[in-house]
């Protein structure tokens, strides 16, 4: 039986990357695939971008209002496996139906993106994602003090914000991410001075 598979990981880590070097490895094989990303991931227009500069043209751009199982229908013969990027950004009912297709189609379903977000708080898609995925991988990434980032800061004129909407797309004007580990995320972001509760502690 398929299965619908999580791989989640802070800003820069290479999801992207991974998902392009997974996609090349099935189509060099001679399989068939299917790229699929969210359209509020404004960010290369109809492709799959990386900071080194590799793309992917998608095959379906899917909206939030968008019903997955009507989305696919009549396009999944010969299908090996479908791809999927910014999963964070799907809809719970979209995670669901795509946990659906594995199962009754027999396909497996590769979901890439954030466990969460600048708030630390999970998005809507990765929140059920973490429940259901029948398997869960970490891509992990470095802080810049050299522990693993599990969470991201998001920057506004080069300075950490709290407050905001949850969605601003990487690159926006103004906007910047910065993946942090759980020390730097309290005293950058949130600004806990960490010496005072270590001596509170002690």
């Amino acid at each position: 039986m398929a299965k619908l598979h999580f791989k989640y990981a802070t800003m820069n880590s290479g999801k992207s990357l991974d998902l392009i070097r997974t996609v090349y490895n099935y189509e060099e094989n001679g399989f068939k695939v299917l790229v699929i990303k969210p359209e509020i991931d404004t960010k290369g227009g109809e492709f799959v971008e990386t900071r080194v500069g590799l793309s992917k043209k998608t095959n379906i751009i899917l909206k939030s209002n968008d019903d997955v199982v009507s989305v696919l229908a009549g396009k999944l013969d010969n299908i090996s496996s479908i791809f999927i990027d910014e999963a964070q950004f799907l809809t719970k009912q979209q995670i669901d139906d795509f946990y659906l297709v594995s199962k009754v189609i027999d396909i497996p379903i590769i979901c890439y993106g954030l466990r969460n977000n600048f708030k630390m708080e999970a998005f809507e898609g990765s929140q059920r994602l973490l429940v259901i995925a029948d398997e869960i991988e970490e891509i992990k990434t470095l802080c810049q003090c050299g522990e693993i980032a599990r969470f991201v800061g998001r920057k506004y004129a080069g300075e950490f914000e709290y407050e905001g909407p949850e969605i601003i797309i990487d690159g926006a004007s103004g906007y910047e991410y910065e993946p942090l580990c759980g020390k730097c995320y309290l005293e950058k972001v949130k600004r806990v001075n960490i010496k005072t509760y270590q001596k509170k502690l002690r």
